[in-house]
C-alpha cells in the first residue's frame, strides 16, 4: 500500500488555526505531531476563550472565579444554541440574538474554569419549509443565512435537518450548497415511514461524491451526514437541529481524556466503570451549574449535556487509548467491543442531565489513537459499524478511497439506518469522506486542527447496486 500523501493540504475556518499535522507513518510520527499540536490546544484554549467576552445580561451572577482557574477535568467542544431559523428568506435579527447568548455564555463558562472551544447555531427541521414553500428558494437562503450568521460572529451553523422526502433535494442541491459556503452544515433523514429509505441513501451516496469532486480534499464532506433517529437539540454538527419554537441551547463536551484516566489503573472491570461514572459526573457538574444559569438569565431552555466523550488528536484524549488502558492490547481487536459497552453504560449510569448521542465517540479521523491503529490495522467499515450497536454514533469521518462507488456508499447508509431501526430507533450518523486522487493505504493530508492524518481505508469494491435499482 502507497503511504504518499493524498492530495495537498485543506484548512477550515477555527477560532484560531495552528500548523498543518506532520504527516508521516507509525507511532513516532504521530507522537511528532503531537507535539507539533500541543502549543496549539494551549494557544487555541485560551484564545477561545477571549473572543467576544465583553456582553453579559444585566444581573448576570458572575462569581469571583480567577479567569484560567480550572474547575472542571472536561473542556465543551461546543456550546449549540437551537434557532427557528425564518424561511424562505433569510433573516439576520435570529443570529444577532444568538450571537450575544453565545459571547456570554462563553464568558460564564471561562469565568468559572471551563474552556469553550466553539459556538454554534442550529437551525431548523426543514421538512415543513420544503412542503410549503418547495425547493428552490433553499440554495440562496442557505448561501444568505450563511452569510448572516458569520457576519454575527457565529463559529458554525447546522442549516438545518433535510427529511427523508427530499431525496431528490440531497442530490441535486446539498453539495452546490457546501461548496458554495465555509461553515454551514447540513444533515439528511435516512428513515422514512420507520424503514431505511433506499432513495435518500442514494441521493446521499450522490451527494458525497459530488462534494469530494469539488471541494479540496472532499473537504465539505465534513459539514454533510447522513442521520437515522436523531433527535433534536443534538449539539454535535453536522446532526444538530431545532424542531422549533423557544431557542434551546446544548453542550458537547471533548471529555476522553476523562475517560482515559478513570479506564487506566488498577481494578476490575466493574471498578473502573464506577470510577468512570463518577468522573464524568463530577467533571459535567459545573458545566451543568452554569448552564441552569444561562437558563435562568436569558430565558432559553438549557437542553442537556451530550456526554459523548469528544476526542482530540493527541494521546492524552484519545477514545482508542482509553479502550486500550482498559485492557484492550489494541484498539479493534477482541475485547473491543466489550470496552466500547462498558463505556457507553458507564455515561447512560451517570445523573447527569443527558442529550444527544451520549454514548461513546469513535471518529476515525479526530482521535490520534484510532488514525495510528488505522494505518496498522486498516478496518472496514463493517468492522467500524459493529461498534455502533453498542457505542454513540455511527460511522464518523472515515476516510474512503477516490473510486468507492455510489453504490458502496448507498449501502453503507442504509445498513446505519437499518441498524438504528434494528436497536429500536438508536440514533445514528454516517459521516464518509472519499479523498480525491486517493486509494487505499495513501495516507490523508488535512490541516485541520481537530484531524489526525490516518490512511485512507479500503472499500469493498461492491455494494447495493441491486437494491438501488428494485427501489423502495
Amino acid at each position: 500500500m502507497g503511504a504518499a500523501p493524498a492530495g495537498t493540504g485543506v484548512t477550515m475556518r477555527l477560532p484560531v488555526v495552528g500548523p498543518p499535522p506532520v504527516v508521516l507513518v507509525g507511532e513516532h510520527a504521530t507522537r511528532t505531531a503531537n507535539d507539533a499540536t500541543a502549543s496549539t490546544r494551549e494557544k487555541r484554549g485560551s484564545a477561545c476563550t477571549e473572543v467576544g467576552c465583553n456582553s453579559l445580561w444585566p444581573g448576570m451572577i458572575t462569581p469571583g472565579v480567577p479567569v484560567g482557574a480550572t474547575i472542571s477535568a472536561v473542556k465543551i467542544r461546543a456550546v449549540t444554541l437551537g434557532l427557528d431559523l425564518p424561511t424562505p428568506r433569510a433573516v439576520a435579527a435570529p443570529f444577532e440574538g444568538a450571537a450575544r447568548f453565545l459571547s456570554a455564555a462563553r464568558q460564564a463558562f471561562q469565568t468559572r474554569g471551563v474552556e469553550v472551544q466553539t459556538t454554534r447555531v442550529a437551525g431548523p427541521d426543514l421538512a415543513r419549509s420544503l412542503a410549503s414553500f418547495g425547493a428552490d428558494w433553499l440554495t440562496g437562503w442557505a448561501a444568505q443565512t450563511e452569510s448572516a450568521a458569520r457576519a454575527a460572529g457565529i463559529d458554525y451553523l447546522a442549516l438545518g435537518r433535510l427529511p427523508a422526502s427530499a431525496y431528490a433535494v440531497v442530490a441535486e442541491q446539498v453539495a452546490p450548497i457546501l461548496a458554495a459556503g465555509e461553515v454551514g452544515f447540513l444533515s439528511a433523514d435516512l428513515v422514512d415511514g420507520r424503514l431505511p429509505s433506499v432513495a435518500m441513501a442514494a441521493a446521499c451516496a450522490s451527494a458525497v461524491k459530488q462534494l469530494a469532486r469539488t471541494t479540496p480534499l472532499g473537504f465539505g464532506n465534513l459539514r454533510f451526514a447522513a442521520t437515522a433517529y436523531c433527535p433534536p437539540n443534538i449539539p454535535f454538527l453536522p446532526a444538530g437541529y431545532h424542531v422549533g419554537g423557544p431557542p434551546c441551547f446544548s453542550i458537547a463536551v471533548q471529555a476522553a481524556d476523562v475517560v482515559l484516566d478513570a479506564l487506566s489503573g488498577a481494578g476490575t472491570s466493574s471498578e473502573i466503570e464506577d470510577r468512570l461514572v463518577q468522573a464524568l459526573e463530577t467533571a459535567a457538574e459545573p458545566v451543568a451549574r452554569v448552564a441552569d444559569t444561562l437558563a435562568a438569565e436569558s430565558g432559553y431552555a438549557f437542553g442537556g449535556i451530550d456526554l459523548s466523550p469528544a476526542p482530540f488528536p493527541s494521546d492524552d484524549a484519545s477514545i482508542g487509548g482509553a479502550v486500550e488502558s482498559a485492557g484492550v492490547e489494541r484498539f479493534g481487536a477482541p475485547g473491543t467491543l466489550y470496552v466500547a459497552a462498558m463505556v457507553t453504560r458507564a455515561i447512560r449510569r451517570t445523573q447527569v442531565r443527558r442529550c444527544g448521542f451520549s454514548g461513546l465517540m469513535l471518529p476515525v479521523l479526530e482521535d490520534s489513537v484510532l488514525a495510528r491503529r488505522a494505518v496498522e490495522h486498516p478496518p472496514s467499515l463493517h468492522e467500524l459499524l459493529l461498534y455502533s450497536a453498542v457505542c454513540g454514533t455511527g460511522l464518523d469521518t472515515i476516510p474512503l478511497p477516490e473510486d468507492v462507488s455510489e453504490a458502496e456508499l448507498a449501502g453503507a447508509y442504509l445498513d446505519v439506518a437499518a441498524l438504528s431501526v434494528a436497536l429500536n430507533q438508536k440514533p445514528l450518523t454516517a459521516r464518509l469522506l472519499p479523498v480525491p486522487g486517493a486509494r487505499a493505504g495513501d495516507m490523508t493530508a488535512y490541516t485541520f486542527d481537530y484531524f489526525s492524518n490516518t490512511t485512507v481505508l479500503p472499500s469493498a469494491g461492491a455494494g447495493a447496486a441491486g437494491i438501488l435499482g428494485r427501489g423502495q
